[in-house]
């Protein structure tokens, strides 16, 4: 009777349309329910039931219902499925493939198929791209997936690798050079300049070595610091081919293990490499750092011939200046170099201490690996007096460079931070009122006021107010036109220093050259400041991704499940606490339901980056605390802890 009775197929379009409506994120939870969070502080119950129709990330809008006095919601339309291209396992099972995504809380069993253009064979275990081509959202019966390439065997010892490059786009072998890459083009007269000491100091293993430093003393004490930086712009023409990919790449990418450079090695670990007693064309800097470890206005860029006299290492030269190991500089010469270049780092070190910031030392870690990419150890490291050497006389440079650019041209590609806007300046100074630190907004939002805010906490050494006050600031950038670096406490700052592995260090190059010759300059596009910051982005999350799926193999196999460790609490979410193992830099998660198991008993401020417990302040950010591990999984690369009380 009531059957395709328009009359009620109208009514019920009405009902439909009266029931209100939310629009938000899927949260999916192992146990087959979610959430749909609509914003940081309200989300909604889907029952497991409503989960089937979506997958973990996936925006939609959902009808709002009660169901037993119970708000839940009910997917209705997909606004952008979390979804598209993506990597994961292979399944096979009975002549049918399956893609089991590889993203935490989304292990759907797609069904796929390899699309026309895809030639691999695949087996069970293997990894793959795929592209999400159907979604039950839409109307479709099943979720759907085209198979578009092959990523790795399930055997392969470098899964952690290609995996994660597959899945941030990212190249993973070096550009294929041309015979026309590897000829210098440029004919400008060089200043031949291969009698004087130059040497470098870099890690033992480096082969795409950047920069080479000659100090000499004046007879009124001041030092006249040399920088002669490789020169792959007289390689690469600006607009060729190569120059596309430098900038595609945009930085060489330093992973555990090893590197996939941003140019071909034949260039960056050979021809530009400045490699001990083998002549190469640079571009330099000549700077007079005053007695009182101030910069001069007397600064020369040039271009020249230099031929390093010696490689050293890190290790070796820090040992000899410390007066421990057996190490000694081949040369008379080189060990009056390193004595010169000892004075001018504490004098410089000193300067920036009452004029500019300092960065705390950390802690760094390092993994160590087999040839067939097994984790052998994770060595923690320092940095010692030569990597401060190198940093002062780079920064000397990078300082030197951004002033040229700006006088003779006012545009260049600078590294830019602006400390705080005005109103997280006022929330900097109403959180320190609670430490008796008295600030005012006005004064922090300049860079001299900034400086001495910073030189105040480092006089303090509170690294839980360290952490909040870095809460406050602005992330930095590049800019195209000059402006300040408040984290390192000046006006202007422009990296040219490492242009084999930087692609905005090959754009500044091209531009001091251009003043040098007295040439047309061309002003780098936002758009390629855009694409140096994407990829630097991809990069970082990629080396996280490596090394976060590194840590849970080494923990596995080392059978630390259950192993007690010292961690430092680094994040509090209202989900738990993130901290960092001391002995060997992994990430671990601290659930909420383990640090306290009564619910309403804990709070978990996010903002503070506190915990409380009944009211009582228990733990928060930069505390050290003891943890016991107890769940290492390998498939979401998660490390599951508790406190040890």
């Amino acid at each position: 009777m009531f059957q395709n009775n328009p009359l009620l197929t109208k009514l019920k379009k009405n009902l439909r349309a009266q029931i209100p409506r939310v629009e938000g994120i899927v949260k999916s939870n192992e146990r087959g329910f979610g959430f749909l969070e609509v914003d940081t502080q309200k989300s909604y119950f889907i029952p497991p039931q409503n989960m089937k129709k979506i997958m973990h990330g996936d925006k939609i809008i959902a009808l709002l219902k009660i169901e037993k006095d119970k708000e839940i919601v009910e997917p209705e339309r997909l606004i952008e499925a979390y979804l598209k291209r993506f990597v994961g396992t292979i399944e096979k099972k009975n002549n049918t493939l399956f893609i089991i995504p590889d993203y935490p809380l989304l292990k759907n069993r797609i069904i796929c198929h390899p699309d026309k253009n895809c030639m691999n064979i695949f087996q069970d275990g293997d990894w793959a791209i795929a592209k999400l081509t159907q979604h039950k959202l839409k109307g479709d019966h099943i979720f759907y997936a085209e198979l578009n390439e092959k990523i790795a065997y399930k055997d392969d010892p470098f899964i952690p690798w290609w995996v994660t490059l597959a899945k941030h786009k990212i190249d993973k072998q070096e550009p294929i050079a041309e015979a026309n890459d590897l000829i210098l083009k440029e004919n400008y007269p060089r200043k031949n300049l291969t009698d004087l000491d130059f040497i470098t100091i870099d890690n033992i293993n480096t082969k795409d070595i950047d920069d080479a430093i000659f100090v000499d003393e004046e007879s009124n004490g001041n030092i006249c610091l040399t920088v002669a930086i490789a020169d792959p712009t007289a390689y690469i023409e600006n607009g060729s081919k190569l120059d596309y990919i430098a900038l595609k790449r945009s930085f060489t990418n330093y992973l555990p293990g090893f590197n996939i450079p941003m140019l071909p090695r034949n260039l960056s670990e050979n021809l530009c490499s400045l490699h001990p007693n083998q002549c190469r064309p640079v571009l330099a800097c000549r700077i007079i750092i005053l007695k009182d470890g101030s910069i001069s206005n007397n600064i020369k860029f040039f271009l020249a011939w230099i031929k390093s006299k010696a490689k050293l290492s890190y290790n070796h030269v820090s040992d000899w200046i410390e007066k421990s190991g057996s190490w000694i500089p081949p040369t008379k010469s080189i060990q009056k170099q390193i004595l010169i270049l000892h004075r001018l780092c504490l004098l410089r070190i000193k300067w920036r201490q009452i004029n500019a910031v300092l960065f705390k030392d950390r802690l760094e870690y390092r993994f160590h690996l087999s040839e067939n990419g097994s984790v052998i150890d994770i060595l923690v490291e320092k940095r010692r007096i030569s990597h401060k050497i190198i940093e002062e006389c780079m920064i000397i440079a990078n300082i030197s460079a951004a002033n040229f650019l700006s006088v003779n041209l006012g545009f260049g590609i600078y590294n830019i931070h602006r400390g705080f806007d005005s109103i997280n300046a006022k929330n900097v100074v109403s959180f320190l009122r609670n430490y008796n630190l008295n600030f005012n907004a006005e004064e922090i939002t300049t860079l001299k006021g900034f400086c001495h805010l910073k030189r105040v906490l480092n006089i303090l050494s509170n690294d839980y107010i360290d952490n909040r006050i870095r809460r406050f600031q602005s992330f930095g950038d590049l800019s195209i036109t000059p402006g300040p670096h408040f984290s390192l406490g000046f006006l202007e700052y422009a990296t040219w220093t490492s242009p084999i592995r930087k692609y905005s260090d090959m754009i500044n190059h091209r531009l001091l050259k251009a003043i040098i010759h007295k040439e047309k300059a061309i002003q780098p596009s936002e758009t390629i400041k855009f694409k140096i910051n994407e990829q630097k982005r991809r990069n970082r999350m990629a080396e996280r991704d490596i090394s976060d799926w590194l840590y849970t193999i080494f923990l596995k196999q080392k059978k630390y499940q259950n192993k007690k460790f010292y961690a430092e609490i680094t994040d509090v979410s209202r989900n738990g606490m993130r901290a960092r193992l001391i002995e060997n830099g992994a990430n671990i998660f601290i659930p909420g339901t383990l640090i306290h198991s009564i619910r309403e008993e804990i709070n978990l401020n996010q903002e503070t980056g506190q915990v409380f417990i009944n009211n009582i302040m228990r733990y928060k950010i930069s505390d050290i605390i003891q943890i016991k591990l107890l769940d290492i999984r390998l498939d979401t690369r998660k490390i599951i802890a508790k406190i040890e009380f």
